[in-house]
C-alpha cells in the first residue's frame, strides 16, 4: 500500500462520517473550502454550524508534505534534512447541549524520505456532565474494536490518552479519555497492513459512536446553569487546545491552514475567576472525575 492510497481511504472517511452526522443532525450541512499548502499538498476543510444538535464542528482532511521543519527534525533526533508526508483526518464537535460531549477524533499516516514511517490517532470524549453510564459504553465500544485486533492496544491506549489529554496546569483530564495512540510501526507481530487495518477501524468508529448519543442525549431539558457551566467546560477544552496539543502545534509549525488548525475552537466559552463547584452539585461530581486511570469497563 503506498501513501497515495492511505490518503485516498482518509478522503473517503472524510466522506462518509460527514454524511452520517449531516443525516443525524437533520438541519445543518457541512459547508467545504479546499486549500493549498505553500510547501507541498493541502486540504479539505468541511465545516457544520447553528445545526439542531452541532453547534459547531470541523471533519477535516489534508494530505501534505515537503521538507521536515527544524524543530521537528531536532524532536526527532534528526541532523539531516529529510521529505515528509503526512495525511489524516481530524474532528472536533461542538454541540449545542450541555447533555451531548464534546467528540474529537484523528487518524493520520507520516512517513519521511528516509524510509521511516509510522501511524497514529485517537478518539476522546469530553462530556460537559460526566454521566457514568455514558463513560461505561463509550469505553466499552473502543475496547471492542482494539480488542479484535491487539487485546494490548486498549488499557495501554487508553493509559496513553489519560497521560495525553491532561491540563497540567489544571491537573485534570480534559474529559474522560478514550484512547490515544502515535508512532506505531510494524514489528515481529504486525505489518503495515495489520496498523492499517486497526487504524481504519477507529476511523469507522466515529460516526456510530456520535451518532448515538447526539440521538439518546440531544432532547434532554437542560437549565441556564448547566448551559453556563457548558462554557466553563469548554474553556478548558480551549486551554488543553492552544498549551498542550501536539497536532496544533504541529500544524503551525510547519505552515499549516490556520482557519482548519484552530477549527477545534468553540463559538463561545467563558472564563470565571477562581471558580468552585456548589458542594454536592452535578458540577462538582463532574469535575471529581476529570482524573486519570479510571477503570470505565
Amino acid at each position: 500500500m503506498t501513501k497515495e492510497s492511505i490518503s485516498e481511504y482518509f478522503k473517503e472517511l472524510q466522506n462518509q462520517i460527514c454524511a452520517a452526522l449531516e443525516n443525524a443532525d437533520g438541519k445543518a450541512t457541512f459547508h467545504e473550502d479546499n486549500w493549498q499548502r505553500e510547501g507541498g499538498g493541502g486540504g479539505r476543510s468541511r465545516v457544520i454550524q447553528n445545526g439542531n444538535v452541532i453547534e459547531k464542528g470541523g471533519v477535516m482532511f489534508s494530505a501534505v508534505w515537503g521538507d521536515l521543519h527544524e524543530k521537528m527534525l531536532a524532536s526527532m533526533g534528526l541532523t539531516e534534512k529529510v521529505d515528509f508526508f503526512a495525511t489524516g483526518v481530524s474532528i472536533v464537535l461542538h454541540p449545542n447541549s450541555p447533555k451531548v460531549p464534546i467528540i474529537h477524533m484523528n487518524v493520520r499516516y507520516f512517513e519521511m524520505s528516509n524510509g521511516t514511517y509510522w501511524f497514529g490517532g485517537g478518539i476522546d470524549l469530553t462530556p460537559h456532565y460526566v454521566v457514568e453510564e455514558d463513560a461505561v459504553w463509550f469505553h466499552q465500544y473502543l475496547k471492542s474494536v482494539c480488542d479484535q485486533h491487539d487485546e494490548s492496544y486498549y488499557p495501554k491506549f487508553r493509559n496513553w490518552a489519560d497521560d495525553y489529554f491532561f491540563n497540567t496546569h489544571r491537573n485534570e483530564t480534559r474529559g474522560i479519555g478514550g484512547i490515544f495512540f502515535d508512532y506505531q510501526k510494524p514489528n515481529e507481530s504486525r505489518n503495515k497492513q495489520d496498523l492499517f487495518a486497526f487504524v481504519k477501524a477507529i476511523g469507522e468508529s466515529f460516526a456510530p459512536i456520535y451518532t448515538h448519543f447526539m440521538q439518546k442525549n440531544k432532547d434532554l431539558p437542560f437549565t441556564e446553569n448547566e448551559k453556563t457551566f457548558q462554557m466553563l467546560r469548554r474553556g478548558r477544552y480551549v486551554e488543553f487546545n492552544l498549551v498542550h496539543d501536539r497536532g496544533t502545534k504541529f500544524g503551525l509549525e510547519t505552515n499549516g491552514r490556520t482557519e482548519s488548525i484552530l477549527m477545534s475552537m468553540p463559538p463561545m466559552a467563558q472564563w470565571v475567576y477562581d471558580y468552585k463547584a456548589e458542594k454536592g452539585s452535578e458540577e462538582e461530581k463532574t469535575l471529581s472525575l476529570l482524573k486519570k486511570g479510571i477503570n470505565w469497563v
